[in-house]
């Protein structure tokens, strides 16, 4: 048979693989890109190496955001490289070609992304014709050196993985034809009166952003109602309790949910209680009853990441990154990929071998309840946690048995997490006693519970976390500690007050609870039960979740305030339009949740692939067809009418789908003809920004915009008097700097602070337009003719070059490492330090240096090359290191960036400081601690949450009583040195 080729999906785990065969298979030999034994080759993928794209004869190239070309439904599909990764497919490739090859094992993460990584290596290594060697699955849950070998030892058949991999390629195949058909479908609708406005659209991202859109709309039409609640002290001869008053009678209204049992709508009927039954006796009845709680079930990813999300802010994003970390580098977890909170039937033995683990795995906080639970015989074979009908591809996530050490605080946290939950799963129900008393007087009810803490049970595990739950609780209707009445005892009303109250609207999502209305399709299902019997319909998959909220974030669909997801104006520009053309495939939760129920029956073998595709063509077909035929001059929606009035006459301006538009003084009327676009290079104005813009005629910079040619750019707008059509009109403002140069125009530099020397000619630097410039590049009273060019923009490739940083440039020669660059070439983000080349006479950009040694092979190659900066508006060009630099650049030891820390950070001005305190802080610890304040004060407006407020604290710092959103880190950017 040969040599087997083993294909990993990261080299982390071929490194793993190759050490748990090591044992068995022999020492292994390490080359370039796979290590080789007597009888294994063990390679790896970094991720996904080949996508999927339409064959040549239907691959649109120009004309492709037009209708013309639309749908595009291609018979099959062909597969291209990667780009960034085209060296690893090669390699791989080659080594699934060798002649001394005689079989495949596809080692890639188990679930069915893993299957079609492998599936389209195979494909491509095939070319034409298929690569005809034999191919097995290695299916780990485990990274531990044992459960690879296990592994190896019962390799699944590619027959048993067949319906696997026909989910994996229809899911695939699915996100492109409705991704790629819907995206330029809806493009091609908002781009057809002109411009390019980019409108991306998903199978699964779309139907999650309506169900965070639905719950801002429910928000922004919430009409908060006055209410009442009557609270009582009553005094018995042991003490006194508080209670609640409520109606006995009540019934729920199907159409009124805020009608509540204790909840009265009109003061003077909550007075009269008040009155009727302050001093007056009272008589008591008690019913007293043991309950329990049951601990929660195991943790899947999807209630890990909720969890985490709740408890410690972590994103949906991070809590995988981490989960995958313990898994791979550390094999303390056990695979995080799930959809299942239960173990295998056979399980039992390995859970009591975790529990010795964590007996004596020195972790004090742990171990002795795992020493409670083996002493007391609690591992026992349960139907709520072993249970191989409820177990899949993957189990529940655990602990494996080896012990971690050396994680980081919040790898440490989320192993906590598990492994508390894992040990409360297998502990006793924690019992209660709860009590509830009813006290009436003047014929009036009034309800006290309590709630006592019998037996902790799971909760001992959790201490004061879980106990607070009981201490905390007050206000007479909760759980709390009662003082005792006897038999018969008469009580007497002390103290009894209405409260008023007004209802709130729903909360906005996080992503713990987007995550659990993803999982129900919509729902947000709080039962454990009930979320897993409808999690096979859910939106996305556990692995996929959190990569489709982060994409929604990054197409600006969503901002992330805190912990809280808000829609974008762009996001609502979205809804308004799939529901004006009726394409209800892209805007139902529940319809899509549908469709990930069929990929998971197709992995069970119960769906064929042809079936499926066919609808997903059908509904492709469909949402081009309802965008193409749409006739109509506007979309009918839900649209505002602006407080701030119209430049040109004053009348009042409305929106509508694609404009604001000025109506007239009556709001009904043609008006003076002033409008702008709603979406000006692709960017949604949102509706406070509107509001800023007509009242102060200037706006930014602003960051999202996009060219025709579709690459993003950072701009500020103006709307100016125009004289030839006599109305106001929005135009881009890219700076005026060459004005001054132009007409010699004299340029007064007295009113600012130097921010340090020119390296050219030594003159002082200062903020002119969009740049720094350097003084002498200018007419100025003491030269008027300019000697120096220096000058750098002030946003370069979308990166914000802030004053401080320029002035580190001049003052070290380089600046901090900086994040947000975007190239213009592949529109991807990169990191560089910006530094003075003083043998190019320009600024340039400097990486950080490489984590892996060069290759042996490229030694004569050139060192280091130094790509240009192209700035705002001149910008640096690039150049080639020589090769004497090349050599030093060798012979130096790196330096790693720099870390922003406390100690590096900026020093707040006296102002912030008296908000945030006086310790240096990264920028990004200003922000937070800023929405801390404002958010622990109340200090969001309350009819436009995007406002804030300021206090006399804030006031010192905004200078002015509100502002936007929008203006907070540029006003936080000047109180920081």
């Amino acid at each position: 048979m040969g040599k087997t080729l083993v294909i990993a999906e990261k080299p982390s785990v071929a490194q793993d693989i190759v050490r748990a065969l090591t044992p068995t298979a022999g020492k292994f030999d390490k080359h370039d890109e796979y290590f080789e034994s007597e009888d294994y080759v063990v390679s790896s993928a970094v991720g996904h190496l080949v996508e999927i794209q339409a064959p040549e004869e239907f691959d649109v190239k120009r004309g492709k955001w037009s209708f013309a070309n639309l749908p595009v439904i291609p018979p099959h599909f062909d597969l291209k490289p990667v780009d960034k990764t085209k060296t690893r497919l090669n390699a791989v490739v080659k080594l699934a070609k060798r002649k001394d090859v005689g079989q495949l094992v596809n080692a890639c993460d188990a679930g069915r992304e893993g299957e079609l990584i492998f599936r389209l290596i195979e494909q491509y290594a095939g070319g034409a014709k298929p690569l005809g060697k034999p191919v097995s699955r290695l299916w780990l849950q485990s990274m531990t050196p044992q459960a690879i070998r296990d592994g190896f030892d019962h390799l699944r058949t590619n027959a048993q993985m067949q319906p696997l991999a026909d989910a994996a390629r229809c899911r695939s195949e699915a996100d492109w034809l409705v991704g790629i058909n819907g995206t330029r479908a809806m493009t091609a609708f908002n781009s057809r009166d002109g411009g390019f406005f980019l409108t991306t659209v998903g199978r699964v991202q779309t139907p999650t952003l309506s169900v965070v859109v639905e719950r801002e709309e429910l928000i922004r039409k919430f009409v908060s109602r006055d209410y009442w609640e009557v609270h009582a002290t009553f005094a018995a001869q042991a003490g006194e309790y508080a209670a609640k008053w409520f109606n006995p009678a009540h019934k729920k209204d199907a159409d009124d949910a805020e009608k509540k049992a204790d909840r009265v709508w009109s003061l003077a009927e909550a007075r009269a209680i008040a009155d009727a039954v302050r001093g007056q006796q009272a008589t008591v009845t008690e019913e007293s009853k043991p309950t329990t709680q049951a601990s929660p079930l195991l943790f899947d990813l999807t209630s890990l990441q909720r969890e985490a999300n709740g408890k410690f802010g972590f994103s949906a994003k991070t809590t995988l990154q981490i989960a995958q970390s313990l898994y791979e580098r550390h094999k303390a977890l056990t695979y995080p990929r799930t959809d299942s909170r239960n173990l295998p039937e056979d399980y039992v033995p390995v859970v009591k071998q975790t529990f010795e683990m964590l007996a004596d795995s020195g972790m004090r906080h742990l171990a002795p309840h795992a020493l409670t639970a083996l002493n007391n015989n609690y591992i026992k074979p349960t139907k709520r946690v072993f249970d191989n009908a409820k177990v899949s591809d993957h189990f529940a996530i655990i602990p494996t048995l080896q012990a971690p050490s050396g994680l980081s605080e919040a790898e440490q946290k989320v192993y906590d997490l598990v492994v508390r939950r894992f040990m409360a799963v297998f502990f006793p129900s924690a019992e209660y006693q709860v009590t509830t008393r009813i006290t009436t007087a003047a014929q009036h009810a009034f309800k006290t519970e309590g709630k006592v803490l019998v037996k902790p049970g799971w909760l001992a595990i959790y201490g004061k976390e879980a106990a607070a739950e009981v201490e905390d609780a007050k206000e007479g209707d909760k759980g709390q500690n009662l003082v005792p009445v006897a038999p018969g005892e008469k009580v007497r009303g002390e103290t009894v007050e209405a409260k008023g109250l007004k209802t709130k609207p729903p909360a906005r999502y996080s992503e713990a609870t987007l995550l659990g209305a993803m999982e129900g399709a919509g729902k947000t299902v709080e039962d454990d039960e009930l979320r897993e019997a409808m999690q096979e319909k859910g939106l996305g998959t556990p692995a996929t979740r959190s990569s489709i909220i982060e994409g929604l974030i990054a197409e600006k669909y969503m901002l992330r305030e805190g912990r809280e997801l808000i829609p974008t104006a762009k996001s609502f520009q979205l809804m308004t339009l799939l529901r004006g053309l009726d394409v209800q495939e892209l805007t139902k939760a529940e319809l899509t949740g549908e469709w990930e129920y069929k990929l998971a029956q197709m992995e069970q073998g119960k769906l064929s692939r042809e079936k499926f595709m066919a609808e997903i063509a059908a509904m492709t077909e469909h949402m081009v067809k309802k965008a193409k035929e749409y006739d109509r001059d506007t979309i009918p929606g839900d649209y505002a009418t602006l407080a701030a009035p119209c430049p040109n006459c004053g009348g009042i301006v409305k929106e509508n789908y694609r404009r604001y538009t000025c109506t007239g003084a009556d709001g009904h009327s043609d008006g003076c003809g002033f409008s702008f676009g709603k979406s000006p290079a692709g960017r949604t104005f949102e509706l406070a920004e509107v509001e800023q813009f007509l009242r102060d005629k200037h706006i930014g910079p602003l960051d999202g915009f996009r060219s025709k040619a579709g690459w993003p750019f950072v701009a500020e707008m103006v709307i100016k008097f125009d004289e030839e059509t006599k109305n106001y009109k929005l135009e881009f403002d890219f700076g005026d700097d060459k004005a001054g140069e132009e007409d010699g125009e004299i340029i007064d530099f007295s009113a600012q602070t130097a921010l340090g020397a020119c390296p050219k000619c030594g003159g002082n630097v200062f903020e002119h337009g969009k740049n720094y410039v350097c003084e002498k590049s200018v007419p100025t009273d003491a030269q008027a003719t300019p000697s120096c060019d220096f000058k750098s923009g002030q946003i370069i490739l979308q990166q914000p070059i802030e004053r401080e940083q320029m002035q580190k440039l001049l003052a070290t020669g380089k600046t901090d490492m900086l994040e947000k660059f975007v190239s213009m070439r592949t529109r991807r983000a990169f990191k560089a330090m910006l530094a003075w080349d003083a043998a190019e006479g320009k600024v340039n950009f400097e990486f950080a240096p490489s984590k892996f040694p060069p290759r042996k092979t490229a030694a004569k190659a050139t060192a280091t090359k130094t790509v240009a900066a192209r700035a705002g508006t001149t910008g640096a060009t690039a150049k080639k290191a020589p090769a004497k630099k090349a050599a030093a650049v060798k012979e130096a030891k790196p330096k790693a960036p720099r870390k922003t820390t406390a100690a590096s950070g900026k020093q707040p001005s006296a102002e912030l400081a008296a908000v945030i305190g006086p310790e240096p802080i990264a920028r990004p610890q200003v922000m937070k601690k800023l929405w801390d304040y404002i958010k622990a004060n109340g200090l969001q407006d309350a009819k436009d949450k995007r406002s804030i407020n300021a206090d006399a604290k804030l006031l010192a710092v905004f200078g002015k009583a509100q502002v936007t959103m929008f203006e907070l880190a540029g006003i936080a950017g000047k109180h920081l040195s």
